[in-house]
């Protein structure tokens, strides 16, 4: 996937219809309160060692959320500098709308009946941003992640998808240039980091939040201390 280190949304307005599809007023309101309040500048110049992420992870149908590909479940856990909060987690199912592919059932272990039972991603994803609030998010090839939210951000709720998304790589990139480390299973064979329960959202979510720790102090000793410095770094590179 390229390699892009901070994502913005720019607004995708004109792709869709000019009303939000079956969402309540309520929701609609809440969410774009949260972006009006964002001072996503801001993070830049916070410490490394203080900075509030969530780091995330999106299981989906596939790569291209505009030709019909699906959110199937959302995991995410919060981090405070280089400290996991074990107990503040975020995990769900979502229902789909198509069957899914043997290939995903095999590599997610999520079955069709299990979806069927789950929430709508309009519900899903607002209890998402409720967990996230205005925290920086954090996620591994993050390209990925950064399609699905905007795309469902802007149809689910007219709302553009403002938060900051730091893509994991980009950090040992800047860290160990020398390392060519691409997977989060690789980077985390790299760091002796136990791989459990892969391509479970939230597994896979917590295995690159202690890859975060671990790059947090990393980038410290080379005197990245926040990431306006991290950016800085890499327009050096």
């Amino acid at each position: 996937m390229t390699f892009d280190p901070f994502f913005f949304m720019k607004g995708i307005q004109g792709k869709f219809g000019t009303s939000p599809v079956g969402q309540s007023q309520q929701h609609v309101a809440y969410l774009r309160q949260i972006q009006r309040e964002m001072r996503v500048e801001e993070t830049l110049h916070i410490p490394l060692t203080e900075l509030k992420v969530v780091v995330f992870d999106l299981e989906t149908t596939g790569f291209y959320p505009d030709q019909g590909d699906q959110i199937i479940s959302i995991g995410a856990i919060k981090v405070k500098g280089d400290e996991i909060k074990e107990e503040e987690t975020f995990y769900s199912l979502i229902r789909a709308e198509k069957l899914l592919s043997k290939e995903i059932v095999q590599l997610t272990g999520i079955s069709d009946q299990q979806l069927r039972s789950a929430p709508p991603l309009s519900e899903v994803l607002f209890q998402f941003f409720q967990f996230v609030q205005d925290y920086t998010l954090v996620a591994h090839h993050a390209n990925h992640e950064k399609s699905f939210l905007q795309y469902a951000s802007w149809k689910l709720y007219r709302a553009p998808f403002k938060h900051r998304l730091v893509d994991m790589s980009f950090l040992y990139r800047i860290a160990e240039p020398a390392e060519k480390i691409i997977t989060l299973e690789e980077c985390c064979e790299h760091n002796g980091i136990p791989i459990i329960g892969r391509h479970h959202a939230l597994n896979d979510a917590k295995m690159t939040a202690e890859l975060w720790c671990l790059y947090v102090n990393k980038l410290k000793q080379i005197g990245c201390e926040s990431l306006k410095d991290l950016y800085e770094r890499y327009a050096k590179v």
